[in-house]
């Protein structure tokens, strides 16, 4: 008994020995990588997680679950690394197209994992991290966009990073929300002369960015897809016209520290080129 008491203690001291190496590891990894410019924003399209249930015979919701335990990583990374807004595509408009048994699961899930991320030692409330819900929310359940406005108000005071989550998001409906939206700002204003109608009538670029539902943040740095594809899915299409789009075929949920790392060295590769591009837009 007492030398199987042992073996636990010792088994349990070793895996921590192994963590802090690790977390050694990665600072000292993350500080060479700073010498370089870092990103400020990095999007994700987390694909993939249905198909990691399907490779190892898991049911559909233990690849979801697997997917969130990635993310939650991804934010610890992005945090230490010093990326200061992180966006991800948790589920489109188009998705609400899929058998409705599919889409109720992963609403039950977005609802759980939205829950836990108010739970006290969540990497959410650890790294100061600001949670926004992003997209057409009223296409959502009442229960999940009460649990969303919980978050925003619960880490509306965190400020080291920001989380944009895009639910029930496409770019096409955010770009026609955006429209909308300026051209009720235009006619609500009133005219006063005849001097002012050109001004008035003209709704301009920047009407049009203000509008956006990712008007919070900007444009993203670094664009990531995982499992190989290179669609962009109706994503972002108005935010990524000079932003490096990288795709690597790891599954979601097996996404890890080389994946990043290897997307911020070649973001900084490519830095002065895309700087120049955006400087010609």
């Amino acid at each position: 008994m007492d030398r199987g008491g042992g073996g636990g203690s010792g088994s349990g001291s070793e895996s921590r020995l192994i963590g802090s190496f690790y977390s050694f590891l990665r600072k000292w990894i993350f500080r060479i990588v700073s010498v370089g410019d870092i990103p400020n924003h990095i999007a994700f399209i987390m694909d993939g997680n249905r198909r990691y249930a399907k490779k190892w015979k898991l049911e559909e919701g233990v690849g979801y679950n697997a997917g969130f335990l990635a993310l939650l990583s991804i934010i610890k990374y992005c945090y230490e690394l010093g990326v200061k807004y992180i966006t991800v595509y948790a589920f489109s408009i188009d998705n609400f197209r899929r058998h409705p048994q599919e889409v109720q699961r992963v609403m039950n899930l977005i609802h759980e994992k939205i829950k836990g991320l108010l739970k006290e030692q969540n990497v959410v409330n650890q790294f100061g991290v600001r949670v926004l819900f992003v997209g057409n929310l009223k296409l959502l359940d009442e229960p999940i966009r009460i649990a969303a406005e919980e978050v925003m108000a619960a880490t509306a005071n965190n400020t080291n990073t920001m989380l944009l989550i895009c639910v029930a998001y496409t770019s096409s409906d955010e770009i026609v929300h955006s429209v909308e939206e300026s051209c009720k700002d235009k006619w609500g204003e009133g005219v006063v002369g005849d001097d002012k109608i050109q001004d008035y009538s003209v709704i301009k670029l920047v009407d049009l960015e203000k509008n956006m539902y990712m008007g919070l943040a900007p444009d993203p740095d670094i664009l990531i897809r995982t499992s190989g594809e290179t669609r962009l899915s109706n994503f972002l299409l108005w935010q990524t016209t000079n932003c490096l789009l990288y795709c690597p075929t790891a599954l979601w949920p097996d996404i890890g520290l080389r994946h990043l790392i290897w997307a911020v060295l070649s973001f900084q590769r490519n830095h002065s080129y895309l700087e120049k591009k955006k400087k010609q837009s």
